[in-house]
């Protein structure tokens, strides 16, 4: 079974849960941030890790990040195919042994990100153009860990996805964000709170977007 392991109730699985029901796949929702167990490895064809306000590093104040980050470990460990969005994407690198560094490189909003060589020859990116519109949310970024293999960048974010063994990929964007979730995003600060229109309108107007979403999970479904 594929496993989605979300870490902030304002952070759900979005479109993913639409574009695994239209795949045909089956996936269970584990909420780690309410201390619900998190699936057996050797139950889990591939996960999923989803964002979260946090930072990959509040241990102290978010204690279920531990289990999360040895959960991760053993995933990756197994070579069961896994895919980190955002936080989650932190989450591998620390986990990893990259570190998470706060108030650097942050982004807002539907920003272009560009292949590396090695992204446009990843099975992760396959059938997509060198050049993706993504949403960005992310005031922390991640430093790459010892061996993992950069596959996209910016120019405001250089680490912008990255693969660290056969099948364990993390994003800094958001490939499963929907309208009603960058209007809840945006009402989390005021700074953000008048600029949910615009920003919506951004996100509708870059027209892959929701192709380049499909494609990503068709890509992270056949890694299974």
């Amino acid at each position: 079974m594929f496993h989605l392991i979300q870490n902030d109730p304002e952070v759900p699985p979005g479109n993913i849960t639409e574009h695994f029901q239209a795949m045909g796949i089956t996936a269970k929702v584990c909420h780690a941030y309410r201390n619900e167990p998190l699936p057996a490895p050797e139950d889990t064809r591939g996960v999923i890790v989803l964002g979260g306000a946090m930072c990959a590093n509040d241990d102290q104040r978010h204690p279920f990040l531990i289990q999360v980050k040895g959960f991760i470990r053993e995933v990756v460990a197994r070579r069961i195919p896994y895919l980190g969005i955002c936080l989650g994407g932190q989450l591998l690198a620390a986990a990893m042994g990259g570190k998470v560094i706060s108030n650097r490189w942050e982004e807002l909003g539907t920003l272009e990100v560009e292949l590396t060589a090695a992204g446009q020859e990843d099975r992760l990116f396959t059938g997509l153009d060198p050049r993706l519109g993504t949403f960005q949310w992310h005031h922390d970024s991640f430093d790459l860990p010892t061996g993992a293999v950069l596959l996209a960048a910016s120019p405001a974010c250089p680490h912008q996805a990255f693969r660290i063994g056969p099948c364990a990929w993390g994003t800094q964007f958001h490939p499963e964000v929907t309208e009603e979730i960058i209007r809840a995003w945006c009402a989390w600060d005021p700074a953000t709170r008048g600029r949910a229109d615009e920003l919506v309108a951004a996100w509708r107007a870059e027209t892959s977007y929701g192709a380049t979403a499909r494609c990503l999970l068709e890509n992270f479904v056949g890694a299974a």
